[in-house]
């Protein structure tokens, strides 16, 4: 029988959030395993587009984008399903760069910090007497004081842990594909078309990342991505345009599917929980990657003050990172749930368009309502 290895922190899925929290809890002689289930580097379904609120806290973590080769991005386009055009400028701005790139980084910079990362998939958890035993998949076990999920948008796991939104199928299916071809840099667009929308921003390599979302029972019509593609999304001009004139990268395009847009718990059995894992906002508010890391610090520093005994006990933990989480993000996901149902009816966004266009000041408010503000570091 396998001894049952001891860490301060085990954290589940090493992704955005997940990485981000293992760096910064290693930076503070915490001892952390990220449990993996995937080898570094992977592509994943991303829209891959991240708002430069979070650059003081990669700076802290160490991971300097740029220098990765993201792409500086400043503009924002927006068309409507009859391919209806606006552009504005972002308020803060952002940069693209691929999760190939991004969590390869973060993996590297998480050993290099002292974090160790296990390639496995946890099968159960069970909490008892203040502590935490993971089994995983490989028969390994752990024991740790604090667990931090950060396995994405589903998993099984969350049939382990009856979470409630598992319960219910979801109608989304999502596509990613990096290609080759004309795209201004400095710009992430997004681009509706009948029952989805897609997103398109320049990353390291210059390599150009479109990502759309689309409802399964509109996809299933068709006999694959080819023909979806001619017969859906060609019909709005510009994603026509960018899809016709391009070059794949990849041999096929990425796909997931039972995408939930649902509430979540933030905690759960006592696993504090991050990144999508957490609660997924629409990808057309782009702010996904983004919510991941700054949910990562939230994490990250309530978890320290625990460990220094500045924290009571786990109950308060766990009811200030509530606490916390919501006012960092439940007002951007209750705005990217509104902006999500205006679009999915066609002729009201056709409407908001005209709208937007006589009174231009609007769009870039609903950007910052769907974004943070810049992290600050303590």
């Amino acid at each position: 029988m396998k001894e049952e290895l001891k860490f301060d922190v085990l954290i589940i899925g090493g992704g955005l959030a997940g990485l981000s929290s293992a760096i910064h809890l290693s930076k503070s002689n915490l001892s952390v395993l990220v449990i993996e289930k995937n080898s570094y580097p992977k592509h994943k379904v991303c829209g891959e587009y991240i708002s430069n609120e979070v650059l003081p806290y990669l700076k802290f973590l160490d991971i300097d984008v740029f220098s990765l080769g993201a792409k500086k991005i400043e503009r924002f386009q927006l068309s409507t399903t009859q391919s209806k055009l606006l552009y504005t400028t972002l308020p803060l701005g952002g940069f693209g760069i691929s999760r190939f790139c991004l969590d390869h980084a973060l993996a590297k910079k998480a050993l290099e910090v002292g974090s160790e990362i296990l390639e496995d998939s946890v099968e159960d958890i069970q909490f008892s007497n203040d502590e935490f035993l993971v089994e995983t998949k490989k028969s390994n076990k752990f024991k740790a004081k604090i667990v931090i999920g950060a396995y994405g948008k589903r998993s099984n796991l969350d049939i382990k842990l009856n979470r409630q939104f598992i319960k219910r199928k979801s109608p989304y299916l999502a596509v990613k594909m990096h290609v080759k071809g004309d795209f201004a840099d400095d710009v992430v667009a997004l681009h509706n078309f009948e029952g989805g929308y897609c997103g398109v921003s320049k990353v390291e390599n210059d390599n150009i990342n479109l990502c759309y979302i689309t409802n399964f029972n509109v996809f299933k019509k068709f006999k694959d991505i080819q023909d979806f593609q001619k017969n859906v999304v060609y019909k709005n001009n510009f994603l026509k345009d960018i899809l016709s004139n391009t070059v794949p990268v990849f041999e096929e395009p990425l796909t997931i599917s039972q995408i939930s847009f649902d509430a979540k718990k933030p905690v759960e059995n006592h696993i504090i929980m991050c990144g999508d894992t957490a609660a997924l906002i629409h990808p057309l508010c782009g702010n996904g990657m983004s919510m991941a890391i700054c949910s990562a610090q939230i994490a990250s520093r309530l978890i320290i003050k625990y460990f220094n005994s500045e924290t009571s006990d786990r109950e308060a933990l766990e009811k200030q990172y509530l606490r916390e989480w919501n006012s960092a993000f439940k007002s951007r996901l209750k705005t990217g749930h509104i902006v999500a149902n205006l679009f999915n009816q066609p002729r009201l966004s056709e409407v908001l368009m005209r709208g937007l266009k006589w009174f231009p000041s609007v769009l870039p408010f609903i950007i910052r309502r769907t974004h943070g503000k810049v992290m600050s570091i303590e």
